[in-house]
């Protein structure tokens, strides 16, 4: 499985349950940092498992995470209502669930994780502790938050979230999600949206026929206003003299 082998990469040991019964025993047996459950279990199904887990002082510190093809709505509701901190939904971009997983691991400590529960059926195994020190650790965190953080932002530059939001949906705060962007590309958070906005204006002015006005809205900005003023700003011509530029090229 794909997820195991990332969890190995980060220095988890991963173990594997058969149903959901299994999943609650060994849970309660090993107190993994973190339980990753289907919904669709035999013996006992996601939400029951969930409920005894969160409810059990002996395991109630792990989050539960559902990565379930079960992905209505109502699923979404009763997972996160049984006690579960996340809902993935298949089929998932892995990318963006292993950084999921990831935070909720909180990689970012120094100690190896103990293990992560499966409620799927597999094989069972485990690998060693991790072996990196607290630099690398730190690095890894920043790498995290920043790829995180950078999904929510370029999946719909005009509704991009603001800052403290952005923050809340990657489970950090805003002044480490700024340090997090600072250390990985040299800029804020703001700053790297506003770059990325440009980039795309850039390439919409270049490649395509569509209005300036409709550029400015396709890329967040509330008038064509601001959006030339920021334009110039960073390529040193307004946007008109810009594309007519390029045509000449």
């Amino acid at each position: 499985m794909l997820v195991s082998t990332f969890l190995r990469r980060l220095g988890c040991r991963v173990f594997f349950a058969h149903d959901g019964v299994d999943g609650v025993h060994k849970a309660r047996l090993i107190r993994p940092d973190a339980i990753l459950m289907d919904l669709d279990m035999p013996n006992c199904n996601g939400f029951d498992a969930c409920k005894l887990i969160v409810e059990d002082p002996r395991t109630q510190h792990a989050p539960v995470l559902f990565i379930s093809g079960y992905a209505t709505a109502e699923d979404k509701i009763k997972g996160l209502i049984s006690g579960a901190v996340d809902y993935i939904a298949k089929p998932f971009v892995f990318d963006e669930v292993m950084l999921r997983i990831a935070i909720h691991l909180k990689v970012s400590d120094a100690e190896p994780c103990r293990g992560s529960e499966s409620g799927e059926s597999g094989e069972s195994g485990e690998s060693g502790g991790k072996g990196n020190n607290q630099s690398e650790s730190h690095d890894s965190r920043d790498e995290i938050l920043f790829r995180s953080a950078q999904i929510h932002l370029l999946k719909a530059l005009d509704k991009a979230p603001g800052l403290h939001e952005l923050a809340r949906q990657v489970g950090t705060n805003s002044k480490q999600l700024n340090h997090s962007f600072k250390a990985c590309v040299g800029m804020t958070v703001y700053e790297y949206l506003r770059e990325e906005r440009m980039k795309e204006a850039r390439k919409l002015l270049s490649s395509t026929s569509i209005s300036i006005s409709e550029i400015a809205t396709t890329i967040g900005f509330s008038s064509v206003g601001t959006f030339s003023t920021a334009f110039k700003e960073r390529f040193g011509s307004p946007p008109s003299r810009f594309r007519k530029q390029e045509r000449l090229v």
